[in-house]
């Protein structure tokens, strides 16, 4: 039997929050199989807090040259993942997000043939490698007819990435992601036939962010529950079994001895961005967080997650930063209270982020 209070440890052990961080960005990305990336200044963060260098700009270099993407891949929402990666689960996953299409399309006056005209517009318009920023390719869309307004240009980009046309590339001067083809940007694509692709998806969840039920694998992935039993069976030769109040729970085999050589970092204080794996990536929050404090990470249950406090794998507290420059400070929001050796580490804490 494991409490989940281990649980919890264990999972940051499992993402690599806890312990050394992955040799590389690739490497910590696909540890993980994919990371919320809503808030691309927060995915940047996630993502070098899982390496060993810890750097925003060897993130950003991974976006840069390709090593990894950003893209909906599943339930629709936006996450960052390995390159290689990104087809195959648009083809498991990314038809999933589009069958609930046809009402908000109608509250949007927006047509099947419309969402065909923007993907020739812009296919035309970012062929030969050329990359463009959002603005630019929704005035491109509407030049060619199709109009942008209101939340249809969104839309519009959603579904031409979604139906595997266009994904977010590398950066621009600024720190705005541009817009790509797939095709000229994913250069060495896995495919994979369906089961395949349900053994791996299990595989990568359960290891990234084990220890999960398959319960987790589903809503993570935006699946059906056969088909995330589906893939758990074929991948479960790798993977540990520990029961948790009676829930069978799967993860890394590993990932038991690693928490024993880091659990004292990770019984510590972490700072973490809102959208982060380790609150998102499960069905539940109750390992990680008591129900009645649910309200203060999402308040009104509105989407927007904010960046929360972790002590001793719970969250406690959320933070955001205030002012600029010099003036730029850390301020820190308890549940309750934070203990006052705590309190004191936050600044510190916040100053090493990256």
């Amino acid at each position: 039997m494991t409490t989940q209070r281990e649980i919890a440890l264990l999972r940051l052990a499992a993402q690599w929050l806890a312990g050394p961080g992955a040799p590389s960005v690739g490497e910590a990305v696909r540890r993980l199989g994919a990371m919320q990336g809503q808030d691309y200044p927060g995915a940047v963060t996630s993502v070098a807090l899982r390496t060993a260098s810890r750097s925003r700009a060897d993130v950003v270099a991974a976006l840069d040259d390709g090593t990894i993407v950003r893209s909906w891949p599943m339930r629709g929402t936006l996450h960052v993942l390995a390159a290689e990666d990104l087809p195959w689960m648009l083809d498991l996953l990314g038809h999933r997000a589009l069958s609930g299409l046809a009402r908000r399309w109608g509250q949007l006056g927006l047509t099947e043939a419309e969402a065909e005209r923007a993907r020739e517009i812009v296919t035309a318009a970012l062929a030969g490698g050329v990359r463009m920023r959002r603005s630019d390719l929704l005035a491109a869309i509407e030049a060619g007819g199709v109009a942008t307004t209101g939340q249809r240009g969104y839309h519009l980009l959603w579904f031409v990435a979604q139906t595997g046309t266009l994904c977010l590339g590398p950066t621009d001067d600024s720190g705005e992601q541009l817009f790509v083809l797939l095709d000229d940007w994913v250069r060495a694509p896995r495919l994979l036939a369906r089961d395949e692709a349900l053994a791996e998806l299990a595989r990568r969840f359960f290891l990234g962010h084990g220890p999960a039920t398959v319960q987790d694998l589903a809503r993570w992935a935006g699946i059906p529950l056969g088909a995330a039993r589906t893939g758990l069976a074929a991948a479960r030769d790798g993977l540990e079994v520990l029961d948790v109040d009676g829930v069978e729970h799967l993860l890394d085999p590993a990932t038991p001895d690693r928490l024993a050589a880091c659990r004292a970092e990770a019984e510590g204080l972490f700072l973490l961005p809102g959208f982060d794996e380790f609150v998102l990536g499960y069905r539940h929050r109750t390992t990680i967080l008591a129900p009645e404090f649910a309200d203060r990470i999402v308040p009104g249950n509105n989407g927007m997650f904010r960046p929360t406090v972790v002590l001793g794998g719970r969250v406690v507290g959320t933070w955001q930063w205030t002012g600029r420059g010099a003036n730029r400070a850390v301020t820190a929001t308890p549940f309750t209270s934070f203990p006052k050796k705590v309190a004191a580490l936050i600044g510190s804490t916040a100053d090493r982020l990256p």
